[in-house]
């Protein structure tokens, strides 16, 4: 063990913890108006791990020297918080944003329950489906916007909206598990183990379903009594032509196909951008902010998450299967789950039982931490308003994510 690899991991620690304290520092920012500027800084959970990496960096190059760093920085994979920047920005587009609010808002009023509590249902549980199509970043995306008028609002009780939001990241964690590139711990291993998406949707996808349908039940009929029709202050805005939707649609389909080539999906962006540019009267603002704040958030964690192979690949390897889905599971809760998948993929000679077991525990505690799935952030940002003092306590994330874990847990391992 280096002294630097001790260090990256202290400063991981350090940068775990800063999560549980995020917001306590919102509090501060409140009590200390002189200050709170910096203080509202630190508690933006999206800054955490891009500011600790920061002082790794800082710490990298008085140890080892200003190459070393340098040289340490650029041999991480930046493409999947590139990516998920970009889905977040082009999914939240108006255009996109109401078609997928027409289609669900159609098929709310088919059913027999009342517009709003389907609509819920729904975005509880086809959106975080459709995540195994159009990726979980851009699930996370459109659910979060659909969803934050009906229950991440004023009037509805605190511990329900943890409650929905535990279901929410737990659902996007295992909705895309039907195939084989939309989850970013499948993407990890599905070259290295030969997992194709047939195989994945029939070793892992219908579970999968049968525990988003269950979670998005269960905490459906808990809001029931408190879901009310969003209020209408504002006039409607003119309908979007369907040309500039279908363009929007193209440009997201775009994204998604190009997801793995950030040369490529970074030039769509900026074709994307002009257009919206040229046609801005069909537009929203876009959601520039927060897309680059979980982007900052995820390149934190990549710079901090290399460091931390030499403790985690042990772990790994020790356990055996059973045990590996829980420790999986667990230590999910404390690094994103698709490094942790890279590393078993580093493994040689692993079971396919192994194997099942570490996805299975890795995508299972995909909710417990903004931490745990690499959409979770997004989340974060575009929900975190609903909630008491415009953050999420990561204790209140960890007890909503509870049940809807164990539900996942449960299906992953007697189905």
């Amino acid at each position: 063990m280096q002294t630097i690899q001790l260090v990256g991991a202290v400063l991981f620690g350090l940068a775990l913890l800063h999560t549980f304290a995020a917001k306590y520092f919102e509090k501060l920012s409140q009590r200390h108006p002189r200050h709170a500027g910096l203080f509202h800084l630190l508690g933006e959970v999206e800054v955490v791990f891009g500011f600790w990496a920061f002082i790794l960096m800082l710490a990298l190059a008085f140890l080892n020297g200003g190459q070393a760093a340098i040289a340490y920085a650029e041999s991480r994979q930046y493409t999947e918080p590139l990516f998920v920047f970009v889905v977040m920005v082009v999914a939240a587009s108006r255009p996109v944003t109401e078609c997928v609010q027409r289609v669900l808002s159609a098929l709310a009023r088919r059913t027999p329950a009342p517009t709003e509590l389907a609509l819920v249902w729904l975005g509880l549980a086809l959106v975080p489906l459709t995540g195994s199509l159009i990726t979980e970043p851009a699930a996370m995306t459109l659910a979060a916007l659909m969803l934050a008028p009906l229950i991440f609002r004023d009037g509805m009780p605190e511990w329900l909206k943890y409650g929905a939001l535990g279901v929410l990241f737990v659902n996007i964690s295992i909705g895309g598990m039907l195939t084989s590139y939309a989850a970013p711990p499948v993407l990890m291993v599905a070259a290295t183990w030969d997992w194709n998406t047939s195989y994945v949707a029939t070793h892992f996808g219908w579970k999968a379903v049968i525990a988003v349908v269950i979670n998005a039940t269960v905490i459906s009929c808990m809001l029931r009594k408190h879901l009310r029709a969003p209020a209408g202050t504002a006039p409607a805005a003119p309908a979007v032509p369907l040309a500039v939707t279908l363009i929007h649609l193209g440009f997201l389909a775009a994204v998604v196909m190009l997801g793995h080539h950030p040369v490529l999906f970074l030039g769509i962006f900026m074709l994307f951008l002009g257009f919206t540019t040229a046609y801005q009267r069909h537009q929203s603002p876009l959601i520039i902010k927060e897309g680059l704040l979980v982007g900052f958030f995820l390149a934190g964690l990549v710079v901090l998450g290399g460091m931390q192979q030499w403790w985690l690949q042990p772990i790994v390897e020790s356990l055996s299967p059973l045990a590996l889905f829980f420790g999986a599971m667990s230590l999910t809760a404390i690094t994103d789950n698709a490094a942790l998948t890279y590393l078993g993929s580093l493994i040689d000679g692993m079971s396919a039982e192994a194997q099942y077991m570490l996805m299975a525990g890795a995508v299972t505690g995909g909710g417990l931490t903004v931490i745990a799935n690499a959409p979770n952030p997004a989340g974060v940002a575009l929900l975190r308003r609903g909630f008491l003092d415009q953050s999420i306590g990561t204790l209140g994330l960890l007890a909503g994510a509870a049940a809807p874990t164990a539900v996942a847990a449960m299906a992953f391992l007697l189905l």
